[in-house]
């Protein structure tokens, strides 16, 4: 079968910007990823963005101005990988382009992404696919996590199971079963809620290194109660967002004169402890978990995890190991949907969303 070229667009649940990876593909049958580029958001659009996780005044309109902004963002960063690799729009068979999700509530049997995909199209002069959560949430499913059907087609192995693990702005894992079908689920928060903390009180993205976490130490109470979170305790097929796990929801609970090192170092264990208990429940026999997204950076909370993983014999790895940087693995992942789609080929982790079976994902905006 010809070879085809994809491009796949992620921006994440921490709203930092947009991640473009060029892959390559033989229908449905994954070759390779082949580059990368990514966009930063400005501070003002990451900020509207998140204002939208509320509701509030005209809103709908501000939305659609969002989107438009987006789609023309995301154009952006297609023409500049294409210029970076020297490739025209001719060359790409489609773009995927996940949007900016701004709220997801699949119990109500919606979930929004943001992305005016139709300028996209118009502006790259690719053929765009997109809205990939509509069908699953039709079918009765969650809509997300997307990803473990491409982990599975990328990184299942038919000797052991292994677990891959996404540390976004919320954590997610795939469970990938020899011979089975891949299932998996939002742990709960990633890096958000540590991002939220650290930008509330040191106006910074992130805390580099988790430097500043390390300077603190674990309040038992508190991370007593935020283990408790009802969400937490649910079965799966389940997933989250902002709605649930943000700085409105984590303020209330905090008393005045915690020493703000203290309370990032709590935060660093809850999404330690939450992803650990997580994969034990779900995936008790693996002894090999593979991570990718942006918590990989985080070589305090990576610690953590170790720790808690060598206790039982599990070893972690970066998804390079498995040859994909842990860095381009989610953008890769929507590329790889497109292809499903121009292929027509199924693309929902059903055991992993709940829908009631297969179904291709997404809808085409020619160019």
């Amino acid at each position: 079968m010809n070879e085809q070229l994809y491009i796949g667009l992620m921006s994440g649940t921490s709203m930092d910007g947009v991640d473009a990876v060029l892959v390559r593909m033989a229908g449905g049958r994954w070759l390779a990823a082949e580059a990368h580029a990514f966009l930063p958001y400005p501070g003002r659009l990451k900020s509207e963005l998140i204002d939208l996780q509320n509701t509030g005044f005209n809103e709908l309109h501000r939305s659609m101005l969002l989107a438009q902004e987006l789609g023309g963002l995301y154009a952006q960063i297609v023409t500049a990988l294409l210029q970076n690799e020297r490739l025209s729009p001719q060359d790409i068979t489609a773009v995927g382009c996940h949007g900016q999700t701004v709220r997801h509530a699949p119990e109500s049997g919606y979930s929004i992404q943001l992305a005016d995909l139709a300028r996209v199209a118009e502006t790259s002069g690719i053929l765009t696919v997109g809205d990939f959560r509509s069908r699953d949430l039709a079918a009765g499913g969650q809509g997300a996590p997307l990803v473990p059907a491409f982990h599975e087609a990328l990184f299942g192995s038919p000797h052991e199971t292994r677990v891959v693990l996404n540390i976004g702005g919320i954590a997610n894992i795939s469970v990938l079963p020899p011979g089975e079908a891949a299932y998996g689920f939002d742990t709960g928060p990633g890096n958000m809620l540590m991002d939220a903390w650290v930008h509330h009180i040191w106006r910074q993205p992130y805390d580099e290194n988790g430097a500043k976490a390390a300077e603190g130490k674990v309040l038992p109470d508190l991370l007593a109660r935020w283990l408790a979170h009802p969400y937490l305790a649910r079965p799966y097929p389940k997933s989250t967002g902002r709605e649930l796990f943000s700085l409105p929801w984590l303020l209330p609970q905090l008393s005045d004169g915690l020493n703000p090192h203290d309370v990032l170092k709590t935060l660093l264990e809850f999404t330690a402890q939450s992803i650990y208990d997580a994969v034990t429940a779900a995936a008790p026999a693996a002894r090999n978990i593979y991570v990718c997204g942006g918590g990989i950076r985080n070589t305090a909370l990576m610690e953590s995890l170790s720790k808690r993983f060598a206790a039982r014999n599990t070893n972690l790895h970066s998804t390079a190991a498995l040859n994909l940087d842990p860095q381009w693995v989610e953008a890769a992942a929507f590329g790889w949907l497109a292809a499903a789609w121009v292929n027509r080929l199924p693309g929902n982790p059903y055991r992993a969303t709940g829908a009631r079976g297969p179904r291709v994902l997404g809808a085409g905006y020619p160019a």
